[in-house]
C-alpha cells in the first residue's frame, strides 16, 4: 500500500540523500535475480536506516531478516570502526548473494551472517546490542522483542519494520490472519511497555523506533 502518492514519494527521494552506488547496484541486481524484490528496503527507507545508525553510532548491531543485504549495509554506515553487525536469515539460497555484496563494501569483515531460525540463533549471541532491526516473520515479532530486550544496552534502539502491514492493522482481522493479529498486539505492546519509549513512523509500510530505557 502507498500511503502517499507516487509523485510525493518521488519528491521525498529526490530531496533526501542520494542512494550510494553500491546500494543502487544491489537494488538493481535484487530486482533482476531475486524473488519478491519489493521486500528490499530501498532508497528512502535505506537512507532513514543509515541516518538513524549514524545518530546512534552503534558498536554492535543485530538484524533479524537479511534478505539480500541492503538494510544491513545501510545500518553499517553508522557503525563505529570496531563495530560488528550480526544478521540472521533462514534462506540458504541468499547467503552467497549477500556475501558478494557485503564483501564489496568497507564492512565485509565486520558482517557476520547467521543461517537458520532467529529464535534459535538469538539466544546464542553473547553481545550486548546498541541497535536492532527486526524485519522477518511477523508471527514472531513479539517473541523476538522479548528475546532481544535483555541483550540491549540501555539507550539502545530497536527498529521494527512493516508495522502498518499495508493498512491491515486498521481493518477487521480475518481469524486465519495470524500476521496481522500479532502486529496489532506488537504495536500495542511497544506503546505500553514501560521498558521502552516508542514512536511509530509512517515510512513505507511503517517503521517503529523504540528506545530502551
Amino acid at each position: 500500500m502507498h500511503f502517499l502518492s507516487q509523485d510525493l514519494e518521488d519528491y521525498i527521494e529526490q530531496h533526501s540523500e542520494k542512494e550510494p552506488a553500491l546500494l543502487a547496484a544491489l537494488n538493481k541486481e535484487t530486482y533482476q535475480k531475486i524473488l519478491l524484490p519489493r521486500m528490499l528496503s530501498g532508497h528512502f527507507q535505506g537512507r532513514v536506516l543509515s541516518m538513524l545508525s549514524k545518530l546512534i553510532r552503534p558498536v554492535n548491531i543485530l538484524e533479524i531478516g537479511t534478505y539480500t543485504g541492503y538494510s544491513a549495509l545501510c545500518l553499517c554506515e553508522g557503525m563505529q570502526e570496531n563495530g560488528v553487525l550480526h544478521t540472521i536469515d533462514i534462506k540458504e539460497e541468499l547467503v552467497d548473494f549477500q556475501r558478494k555484496h557485503f564483501d564489496k563494501s568497507p564492512w565485509g569483515a565486520q558482517i557476520i551472517q547467521h543461517l537458520g531460525e532467529a529464535a534459535a540463533i538469538i539466544p546464542t549471541l553473547e553481545e550486548k546490542f546498541d541497535l536492532v532491526f527486526i524485519d522477518a516473520d511477523k508471527e514472531n515479532y513479539i517473541n523476538y522483542f522479548e528475546m532481544i530486550l535483555p541483550k540491549m544496552n540501555k539507550g539502545g534502539v530497536i527498529l521494527s519494520d512493516n508495522v502498518l502491514w499495508s493498512g491491515k492493522v486498521l481493518e477487521e482481522i480475518h481469524p486465519n490472519d495470524v500476521s496481522t493479529q500479532i502486529l496489532v498486539q506488537y504495536n500495542q505492546l511497544l506503546r505500553d511497555d514501560p521498558r521502552v519509549e516508542t514512536v511509530l513512523l509512517p515510512i513505507r509500510d511503517g517503521l517503529t523506533v523504540s528506545r530502551v530505557l
